[in-house]
């Protein structure tokens, strides 16, 4: 898959039962119909500033959208089993054209592949994400360097005490 390392620390208690567990996941995670706003406001109020949003948004170089969970279908990337900066270099060199799914969702489909871009991914090209966005495209290293520490980041957002062994 490939990638960078990222040493994981331990001993995250969110919840010592179900009943403290989050109600909602409304919020968490930014919807792909939505553009650079909306990507702000979901982020930047978890300490989360462009930079780390558009590193973090890197994380669509794998995988794929399911039709059945997000109403969004397709792969971001031509190989999307490997992690690397392609999702960035496709952003930027890429030419696509919009299109609704089958569930009514906008989305954008390349005019060279069979791949696909949500309007959040597609804002990363817009004012102070645009950068990043470029310069990731540009150096895969810059990419994994900043993807690392966005991830430990947002891993370990507001934790303590963490381990580095089980």
């Amino acid at each position: 898959m490939g990638g960078p390392f990222i040493k994981t620390r331990f001993g995250r208690s969110d919840a010592t039962s179900s009943k403290q567990s989050v109600e909602s996941q409304v919020g968490r995670l930014p919807d792909g119909d939505k553009g650079v706003d909306h990507l702000k406001e979901i982020f930047e109020p978890k300490g989360f500033d462009a930079k780390d949003i558009v590193a973090l948004s890197g994380a669509h170089t794998v995988g794929k959208c399911h039709a059945d969970r997000s109403g969004f279908d397709g792969f971001w990337t031509e190989e999307p089993l490997k992690f690397d900066n392609s999702y960035f270099t496709d952003i930027v060199n890429k030419k696509y054209q919009e299109e609704t799914t089958a569930a009514g969702n906008p989305q954008f489909k390349s005019t060279s592949s069979d791949t696909i871009m949500l309007i959040s991914d597609l804002a990363l090209l817009e004012g102070p994400f645009k950068e990043f966005t470029e310069k990731y495209a540009a150096n895969q290293d810059a990419f994994f360097a900043d993807f690392s520490a966005a991830w430990i980041k947002l891993q370990e957002n507001g934790c303590e005490g963490l381990r580095e062994a089980l």
